[in-house]
């Protein structure tokens, strides 16, 4: 039997439709969308366009609100590096985050720090939420910007992104979200108009991995004064030139599409999975790492006291595909800084599990037979 892939917040499975309209765009319709003289240039634009809209219908935005990008890693990194000339001009540097932010927002706000700006980091409770009046607290004149992921990455658990927004109000801060995770999955938060950039990665979404969406929101008619990291032509307004990936767009719009008409279908089926999941640990007496009242549908994150995730990831191998952190940052493993933010014990860092499924997973009783004879074991 091959194990079970419990790892989608790594990435998804690409849903079969996506793959069949992805596949018409490589095979028959392979025009250069910038190429406006022609049938086939004129084939490609239409359906960029036919994908920014299903993207559009999830955040409440319009088409020319969308910038197609590599990810949401490079998103980020144009929302949060993008604003530094504005900011230098304006003589607003200084930046609200948070600890249990991924690495592709905590590591431009770095070099942003190293350049001289003033960074306020806000640490989570120990179930993992941030609290909005410590964002408040933050707030200072030459504020630029907030930058607050909308689900963890690592331990599901879902931010106060509403109320962060109505925190800042009127206040000429900008408002980024990470929405990697929730994107598709957690509908109205996003569609907050006070919510100014959202990052967005097509292979969250049972989407095809190497592209992703930044979103600009017009504020009294204005977006956010954003200044390019690469040149080299006019694609997507200037802010992110180079040809688009007509295939990979429309892969991700039809996956866009899908996961708005289905998000309520979706979320039903995790959550049944993911409160069998819960009834089965507590059984085991684990710890939980996160806040069991604020989770995306599809994500459990748990230690189990005296049980290294590294051994527990190497004997259960062959029944399931899990990790123990980011999947952008395995390559070189140490302690998730996230649990760190939660959690000082060195146990329950080391131990962390994540577990995360989608809709169509299959878990049998023998599954978690195997499961539960493998933790007796090991513990």
């Amino acid at each position: 039997m091959n194990p079970i892939y419990l790892d989608c917040n790594a990435t998804t499975p690409i849903d079969p439709e996506v793959i069949e309209i992805m596949n018409r765009y490589l095979i028959n319709d392979f025009g250069n969308e910038g190429s406006h003289t022609h049938h086939h240039g004129t084939v490609a634009k239409a359906a960029v366009n036919v994908a920014r809209d299903h993207i559009a219908k999830i955040v409440n935005c319009s088409r020319n609100e969308i910038t197609f990008t590599s990810g949401a890693t490079e998103s980020n990194n144009i929302a949060i590096l993008g604003l530094k000339v504005f900011a230098n001009k304006e003589k607003r540097n200084h930046i609200i985050t948070t600890s249990i932010e991924h690495k592709a927002v905590l590591e431009p706000i770095q070099h942003l720090d190293q350049d001289g700006f003033e960074v306020d980091i806000v640490e989570p409770d120990a179930n993992g939420r941030i609290d909005p009046e410590t964002i408040k607290s933050k707030i200072k004149k030459n504020t630029l910007l907030i930058s607050v992921m909308s689900a963890n990455n690592e331990t599901g658990v879902t931010q106060p992104i509403e109320e962060i927004a109505a925190i800042i109000n009127d206040e000429k801060i900008y408002f980024h979200v990470d929405a990697a995770q929730s994107f598709g999955k957690i509908i109205s938060p996003l569609q907050n108009k006070r919510i100014d950039l959202i990052s967005v990665s097509g292979h969250k979404i049972y989407g095809p991995k190497g592209v992703g969406i930044l979103i600009t929101r017009l504020r009294n008619y204005e977006k956010p004064p954003l200044t390019p990291l690469i040149f080299g032509g006019g694609q997507e307004r200037g802010l992110r030139p180079g040809t688009l990936p007509v295939f990979l767009i429309a892969g991700l719009g039809k996956a866009a599409e899908l996961a708005l008409k289905n998000h309520e279908k979706r979320n039903l089926a995790n959550t049944i999975i993911q409160q069998t999941f819960i009834n089965f640990l507590k059984e085991l007496k684990v710890h939980f790492n996160g806040d069991l009242n604020h989770l995306l549908s599809n994500t459990i994150n748990f230690s189990i006291p005296g049980v290294d995730s590294e051994a527990f990831m190497l004997m259960s191998k062959d029944l399931m595909s899990v990790s123990n952190g980011s999947a952008c940052t395995t390559s070189n493993y140490q302690p998730s800084h996230v649990i760190l933010a939660m959690n000082k014990n060195p146990d329950i860092v080391k131990g962390a599990i994540r577990i995360s499924w989608f809709h169509h997973t299959k878990l049998s009783d023998i599954f978690f037979d195997e499961l539960r004879s493998l933790l007796i074991k090991l513990t």
